[in-house]
């Protein structure tokens, strides 16, 4: 199997919790066989890189400098993050399985590669916009609402990291349950649980 990782943070860029999480899941799943690919942002550390425990890394930078928010910031990010993604793919004769986006950041790209290249992809939900800013209604909230809404519906699977977050995503989105699998890091199964959610959500 092969697998893209999508996540806006990744050692040695770490903003919260996602980073390490994802490099551990990255490294285990090359313990388990799988060519892993991630795909992060780094202001400089830019290319491709084999790391030592197998992962291969590709980072991007954004090619517009100045925004006037995150928002912006992550739109004009999302190109160059489909642009490695489909070098992948292209690098290893049109043979990727799944893209496992973390967060709604890089959902844009996971989308459009699903389109166009028939790519399929897993949402996973680190965080949700409610949660962030509660209540909160604006156009920049919505539009950030509206970019998790759009991951989904069109991801093949969900994977959050609680009953509660798979509660959540059912009442502000209206997901189906069956659509959502809770696969908690810190339980025994964690790995065999992501390997299977994988294999149910791949292409052909």
């Amino acid at each position: 199997m092969r697998v893209i990782i999508f996540s806006w943070e990744y050692p040695p860029r770490i903003v919260g919790q996602l980073a390490n999480y994802v490099r551990e899941l990255a490294v285990q799943l090359v313990k388990s066989n799988v060519e892993t690919y991630v795909v992060t942002y780094h202001d400089f550390l830019t290319g491709q890189y084999d790391e030592p425990e197998g992962v291969k890394t590709c980072r991007v930078k954004n090619p517009v400098r100045t925004h006037i928010g995150v928002l912006t910031w992550v739109l004009t990010l999302n190109q160059e993050v489909e642009r490695a993604a489909a070098n992948i793919y292209y690098n290893t004769n049109k043979h990727v399985d799944l893209i496992d986006v973390h967060d709604w950041h890089f959902i844009p790209a996971a989308v459009t590669l699903k389109k166009a290249l028939k790519i399929p992809f897993i949402y996973s939900v680190e965080s949700l916009e409610e949660h962030r800013s509660h209540n909160a209604n604006s156009p920049f909230n919505m539009a950030i609402k509206s970019i998790e809404w759009l991951g989904m519906y069109e991801a093949e699977k969900l994977i959050v990291k609680s009953e509660w977050m798979r509660d959540e995503v059912f009442r502000l989105y209206k997901v189906p349950l069956e659509k959502v699998k809770v696969i908690s890091p810190k339980s025994a199964n964690w790995m065999k649980n992501v390997l299977e959610t994988y294999k149910m959500s791949q292409g052909d």
